[in-house]
């Protein structure tokens, strides 16, 4: 018996190889072609071939007299096995008997049918919720009286489109109706009140000293107390007639009344003066709406009490793009207890609210409900002599005395009259 022995080959490596050189292996989705000589193959390849993700995109088109194939390795219709392994091809050269092995990739040909357009198969929509998808199921597969039932509800819903246009709508009728400044001072006025208290100074009840119930060093920290010395000595130097010509303006009563018997000791006589300073720009803060960085440059405000002072008495506001600082009216009476404070110690725990709350502009009503909420006491001057009798008789007085008066505020509300 002799065995005959196949021929023998070897294999010939072809090098590194570029996309370009890899074999082509195509699978035709509806069967085998019988004469492949007469298709018509081309290969096209993405322009993009700076992008590395689309440079390697193949479409290959086979065409032949009757149909044409499409197929691509990218995409829903491609085979995934070329991402999952490598696919090599052998050509024997039966003359040599070396076999050339190159890389090689899977094409499946699916037929194009003229006029047809396939259609790619729809993503699942993963933004419906369980509601809507229910609903899908009813319009396909429910009973009559399902469908009843769905079309009441959406008939009854309102879209959030347009709710939002109903709202956008209303609020430019309100906007145009009341105006963009008087809305914002409402919220600005929402925001910031509350319960009076919130914008007292701070107060220390169980003092034993009525200098220690609203410290100094709350109002005026020993920096910008400092800061102060140049705006406390224009006050000190103040003539007069300067004097009068502020009185005569009736909107610095309250620092008239102290520039006008300053006193003679120069420890003293400087704090007052500074006290005094800082007391006008509060009273000039409270009449003014919406401040701006200027404000005190006149006056020569420095730069730590112009801080102080946006900080603590102003509210943000955004108009036009940009945002502004503007005196509420809770912000006015927070500016009242604190003037009512600093007044305190300038006048040895005894201030005015008749002059402070025309200084201030607001009613003598809500000067008094803020000097009752610092638990001041109340006094009314005794009857004088002379010139200043009328005066004296519309004066009211606020003391600090200890221990701190409470006031009962359900006994101060003002009874309605009856009607008969």
């Amino acid at each position: 018996m002799t065995t005959v022995m196949a021929a023998s080959c070897s294999f010939v490596c072809c090098g590194e190889e570029r996309e370009a050189d890899k074999a082509v292996v195509v699978r035709f989705s509806n069967g085998s072609v019988q004469n492949a000589d007469k298709l018509d193959f081309s290969m096209l390849k993405n322009t993009e071939e700076s992008n590395p993700r689309k440079k390697t995109r193949r479409i290959l088109v086979a065409e032949s007299d009757r149909l044409s194939y499409v197929g691509q390795n990218f995409g829903v219709g491609s085979m995934k096995c070329n991402n999952l392994c490598k696919y090599y091809v052998g050509v024997l050269n039966k003359q040599t008997m070396t076999m050339e092995v190159h890389e090689a990739q899977l094409f499946n040909m699916q037929p194009v049918i003229p006029g047809e357009t396939t259609d790619s198969a729809k993503p699942q929509d993963t933004t419906q919720t369980y509601r809507e998808k229910v609903d899908l199921l009813i319009e396909a597969f429910g009973t009559n009286k399902q469908k009843r039932a769905l079309s009441s509800r959406r008939l009854n819903q309102v879209g959030s489109e347009t709710l939002q246009q109903a709202v956008a709508k209303a609020a430019n009728t309100v906007i145009g109706e009341k105006g963009l400044e008087a809305l914002q001072q409402e919220v600005a006025d929402a925001e910031s009140q509350g319960d009076l208290a919130l914008h007292l100074p701070p107060c220390n009840a169980n003092a034993d000293k009525r200098e220690d119930v609203y410290p100094f060093d709350e109002l005026l920290s020993p920096v910008e107390f400092g800061a102060l010395e140049q705006g406390g000595a224009k006050m000190a130097a103040l003539t007069p007639e300067e004097l009068k010509k502020m009185k005569d303006d009736g909107r610095c009563l309250s620092i008239v009344k102290h520039l006008e018997n300053l006193p003679t000791e120069s420890e003293s006589r400087d704090k007052t003066a500074r006290c005094a300073f800082y007391l006008s720009l509060l009273l000039k803060l409270a009449r003014e709406r919406n401040i701006t960085r200027k404000f005190g440059q006149e006056e020569g405000c420095p730069r730590i009490i112009q801080g102080k002072l946006f900080k603590t008495f102003t509210v943000e506001t955004f108009n036009n793009g940009r945002i502004q600082n503007m005196v509420s009216s809770s912000m006015r009476v927070k500016l009242a207890a604190y003037c009512l404070a600093l007044l305190l110690h300038m006048g040895n725990m005894t201030a005015d609210l008749t002059l402070l709350h025309r200084d201030l502009g607001i009613t003598e009503a809500r000067m008094t409900e803020v000097a009752k909420s610092m638990r001041l006491t109340l006094v009314k001057p005794a009857r004088g002599k002379g010139d200043n009798i009328e005066l004296q008789d519309d004066s009211r007085l606020a003391a600090l005395v200890l221990p701190l008066i409470k006031y009962d505020h359900f006994t101060e509300r003002r009874k309605r009259k009856k009607m008969h």
